[in-house]
């Protein structure tokens, strides 16, 4: 699990490197196919802008992730505490709840935001 994390972070910044260097980033597959935005949409754009500490410029291309970050990262790094000390990553029911809340604030966005 950890290695998984640790090959996430690196790709991440490998592509912020790349995105930085030349401007070009993945499109989003949903927005060619469609025309609209999905929940991400506008989520590397963001992220660059917080690696800039840009709070503007990121809650501009996306504010429901950048606002949903925290609890996030909170529910991320208590799953990695647990899976360190017991070798357990099984989420308990009120991180289920937390993370179909979050699912559906970001199916409710990716509605709101093509209106």
């Amino acid at each position: 699990m950890l290695c998984i994390g640790g090959g996430l972070l690196l790709a991440g910044l490998l592509y912020a490197w790349v995105y930085g260097l030349t401007g070009l980033s993945i499109p989003c597959l949903f927005y060619t196919v469609t025309g609209l935005q999905c929940p991400g949409c506008g989520v590397s754009r963001m992220c660059m802008c917080l690696l800039r500490l840009d709070f503007a410029g990121a809650w501009h291309y996306n504010p429901v992730i950048l606002m949903l970050l925290p609890i996030g990262a909170y529910l991320a790094v208590r799953v990695l505490i647990r899976y360190v000390k017991t070798g357990s990553s099984v989420l308990r029911k009120a991180e289920h709840i937390t993370v179909g809340v979050i699912i559906a604030v970001l199916l409710l966005f990716g509605v709101l935001r093509n209106l």
